[in-house]
């Protein structure tokens, strides 16, 4: 949702080399690229900076995170097998220095990087890797809600219980270097989803000494371990420290025992901002010296000020989310229907989107493979909506619409004036709307992800270059918070995306995700697509160094800060 341009595109993960032989040879040669970008220069210039965060983390153990202010916080302090390259969304080397698989897809063979240890200094090795998998395949309990192992239960699927089948089948670890995963299929995603925070390399010591499992579910949220809340445990560039709650404040430090270059930074302090005029405020008095998601009407002005602004290219989506648990009426495919001719989405882009954003068609930006440039449209037509709402039988149906307050997201830069705008177009067209307000990590997203909104804004930024990790993650599992179960073709639709997933022919898979994406938009439509929006982060001029990412997963061990 954590959660999203055309630099990373190129290749993509959906065009990985088909031979092992090919495979093996590239990422050996990232690695060495890789290692030696890490392991020249100095670092350890000291500063500390400081950066405005939208909102706050949920928590710090990674594996139970789905969201990007979380994120932003445990991708500085672990990390994978597999990285992004900087500024793309191209899978190199990162714990693992090469890999291979077995032709048919099955068997992944990763050759690991040596001399690297976690926090707490245990090693990292074969046997390491082959905890961490066996941690997130072994949930039980509250560990396998959707809400919490989200990123496991749509990427791999289900757990060791068997209830539902699982991507992921075992891990070997031959020797010290080597860590073997076996897979009960191919898959086009893997091993790009390694990349993701929620799958990075944590200490299996204090895992254990901290009860990271330990999680409880209380009410509609839930109650985490010691290890989530003050110890996470990895190898990257830089430790936890702590986390001051009440003032809003996490702070890390440089890890001295880093196996690459050193960061330049003694320090790095997250202040927790969730009002952008306010972390605005903060950057023009110096208490900050960066923040995310700048409205895009206050650009040109930071930049007058001798502040650097930075655009992404868009990677990401915003949708009009729908829920077919609760609501039965929304099971009608015209009243969801109803839904994409209220809404004007050429007008909500330009009048409350960046600059460069663009209205979304599908679910997901043309630079993915896959991507149908012939999908049924749905022009603003308010006349429409109302007439088939009659249809249904339903005319003035009363919705719950969810939006989420205290956060601002980079396809979403302004929920409540989003929300306002959504909202006028559809009691224009017909509909009674009740809307319900939540802090983002305080009930919005757990409310969410439990499906008890009737429509709800959210959206998504890419994670890496592949169809799956869009409309897979969305449509993939039908009771998560679509819960397209409520509909006769939600089956039908996951059986469709994990026959497009698992097809290794480029070509026939692209022509599978092509013909998914026409009856997304036709006979389907679970969701509304709305936009495609550039986000854009600030920094003081005294910062440098920042590489931007089109995930919007910076990573702040290159940065360096000079004196003010």
């Amino acid at each position: 949702m954590s959660r999203a341009p055309s630099p990373r595109r190129g290749s993509g993960t959906g065009r990985r080399v088909a031979t092992a032989g090919i495979a093996i040879v590239a990422a050996t040669s990232l690695a060495a690229c890789a290692q030696s970008q890490r392991e020249t220069g100095g670092g350890g210039e000291g500063g500390t900076l400081t950066f405005g965060a939208a909102g706050a983390p949920d928590l710090f153990d990674p594996f139970y995170a789905s969201d990007g202010e979380t994120f932003r916080v445990t991708r500085q302090i672990t990390e994978g097998l597999v990285g992004f390259k900087p500024g793309s969304a191209d899978v190199q080397p990162e714990l693992a220095d090469s890999w291979e698989h077995t032709p048919d897809g099955k068997t992944w063979t990763f050759k690991l990087r040596q001399g690297v240890k976690f926090h707490d200094g245990t090693d990292f090795n074969g046997d390491a890797v082959c905890k961490n998998f066996q941690r997130m395949f072994n949930q039980t309990g509250a560990g396998q809600n959707n809400a919490l192992s989200y990123y496991w239960i749509e990427n791999f699927g289900g757990f060791a219980d068997g209830k539902t089948p699982s991507l992921y089948q075992s891990c070997d670890a031959p020797d010290a270097t080597t860590a073997v995963v076996h897979l009960t299929r191919a898959s086009s995603k893997f091993p790009d989803i390694l990349g993701l925070p929620s799958f990075s390399m944590q200490s299996p010591t204090a895992m254990d000494q901290y009860q990271a499992n330990n999680v409880q579910a209380q009410g509609d949220s839930f109650v985490f371990s010691e290890y989530a809340r003050a110890h996470p445990t990895g190898t990257g560039p830089f430790k936890f420290a702590s986390y001051d709650e009440s003032n809003g404040t996490i702070k890390l430090v440089r890890n001295d025992e880093y196996w690459g270059e050193k960061t330049k930074l003694n320090e790095l302090i997250f202040r927790i901002i969730p009002d952008e005029t306010v972390r605005k405020q903060e950057l023009e008095s110096g208490a900050i010296d960066g923040y995310d998601y700048p409205n895009a009407a206050d650009l040109k002005a930071l930049r007058d000020a001798g502040n650097n602004v930075q655009v992404r290219d868009p990677f990401n989506i915003m949708y009009l989310g729908i829920t077919q648990k609760n609501n039965p009426a929304l099971q009608n495919l015209k009243v969801r229907q109803a839904l994409a001719y209220a809404v004007d989405r050429e007008t909500l882009v330009k009048a409350n989107m960046p600059e460069g954003a663009a209205v979304a068609t599908q679910f997901y930006p043309k630079t993915v493979d896959g991507y149908a440039n012939d999908v049924q449209q749905y022009p603003h037509d308010p006349a429409k909506a109302k007439q088939l709402l009659a249809e249904a039988g339903v005319p003035n149906l009363a919705l719950n619409f969810y939006w989420p307050t205290e956060v601002s997201r980079p396809y979403m830069p302004d929920p409540q004036g989003i929300y306002n705008a959504l909202a006028e177009d559809l009691r224009e067209a017909g509909f009674t709307v009740n809307p319900v307000s939540k802090p983002w990590n305080g009930g919005y997203i757990d409310d969410v992800d439990n499906a008890k909104a009737d429509i709800f804004l959210l959206g998504w930024t890419g994670d890496y270059n592949t169809p799956d990790n869009f409309i897979g993650t969305f449509f993939g599992t039908p009771t998560n918070r679509f819960y397209t179960a409520g509909a006769p073709w939600g089956e039908e639709l996951a059986t469709q995306l994990k026959a497009a997933d698992s097809e290794p022919d480029e070509a026939k898979r692209n022509q599978m995700y092509q013909d998914i994406n026409r009856k997304l938009m036709s006979e389907y439509l679970p969701a509304v697509p709305l936009s495609h929006s550039p986000p854009a982060i600030v920094t003081s001029p005294r910062v440098h160094g920042l590489q931007t990412s089109p995930l919007t997963a910076e990573e702040f061990a290159s940065v360096s800060v000079s004196e003010k």
